[in-house]
């Protein structure tokens, strides 16, 4: 991408949208087209018809989305369907009619099937049955995915697919209910450090597996693929390693600093028992991440802190 090109990240108000734009601005690339959700409803087509009509933008990072937790993805199954199959197939058809150079399309690890080998390898999409409770969101993103296929090989657009593995950061939602597990513990442990209480309640058997990477590395990821990558097939971004939900929840906690005791709450669903993504495939192509999952833990609970203190002023 040239220093100059016209770059439209949607979705930049959001924690990987956010990450993009920075990692974009600090990599000399200043010419970015950003719209909040009231500025331009990405479910509307006539509105994002217009907005690729006028702006015209040389490439497109397709980060908006509508995304949440267990219960979150659970509770709103309409609205994550729904909203994010709009969304998608309104970008990516304005950017194929008005001849963009190149988009991404950033999906979610939680396209693979629920009993998929592991780790995750890109050719297990479609494989098997997803996991229930996220079932329409990832109805969604396997759409995108073909989407863009579909669109690459009748129009030879040049559209590629990156499925991030579970994310946290700078700008998380941290939501007492429809927060991902990382932030959400964040959240929990803080306020009963804060509130002084015996223990902390986590959801499920804190057994099951799952595979943490910093949001900024994943842009730095994003990027060097929109800058290194043109194939058809959807790239695998994560870390390769992964840990329990319960080694997750001490290293939060001492993060942090509670001191009180961890229980767990084994009448709530654990969700699928693991996903770790193969992504060799990634570190073939030349980029591997490089935050530590305690590093990032510290930076998130600090930009968490601030955010906490801005909120309460």
């Amino acid at each position: 991408m040239d220093k100059n090109a016209k770059i439209y990240v949607a979705g930049h108000r959001g924690m990987v949208g956010g990450a993009i734009s920075r990692n974009l601005k600090k990599q000399g690339y200043q010419n970015l087209i950003e719209r909040t959700s009231s500025e331009l409803d990405l479910r509307n087509q006539l509105a994002v018809n217009d907005f690729f009509d006028r702006e015209r933008p040389d490439y497109v990072f397709l980060a908006a989305a509508k995304v949440g937790g267990i219960v979150a993805n659970n509770t709103y199954r309409a609205e994550f369907l729904y909203d994010n199959l709009i969304m998608e197939a309104n970008i990516i058809h304005a950017a194929h009619v008005n001849g963009i150079k190149k988009l991404m399309f950033l999906g979610s690890s939680c396209i693979y099937p629920k009993l998929a080998p592991q780790p995750l390898k890109e050719e297990y999409l479609l494989t098997g049955l997803l996991e229930p409770t996220n079932e329409p969101y990832a109805i969604a993103k396997i759409a995108g995915i073909k989407l863009c296929e579909a669109y690459r090989d009748q129009y030879g657009a040049n559209f590629i697919s990156v499925m991030p593995t579970n994310l946290y950061g700078i700008g998380d939602n941290y939501h007492p209910q429809n927060s991902h597990v990382l932030p959400a513990l964040i959240r929990r442990f803080h306020e009963a450090r804060e509130n002084k209480l015996p223990e902390v309640t986590i959801w499920g058997t804190g057994k099951p597996l799952r595979e943490f990477l910093y949001a900024d590395d994943l842009a730095e990821a994003c990027i060097f693929l929109m800058e290194n990558y043109d194939g058809r097939e959807l790239v695998n971004v994560g870390t390769g390693e992964d840990l329990a939900i319960a080694d997750l929840a001490v290293l939060i906690k001492d993060i942090v600093g509670y001191e009180g005791e961890i229980t767990f709450d084994t009448s709530k669903p654990d969700g699928t028992p693991r996903k770790l993504m193969d992504v060799s495939k990634l570190h073939r192509l030349g980029w591997k991440h490089h935050t530590s999952l305690r590093q990032g833990i510290e930076q998130a609970y600090t930009d968490f802190v601030n955010a906490e203190m801005v909120a309460e002023r």
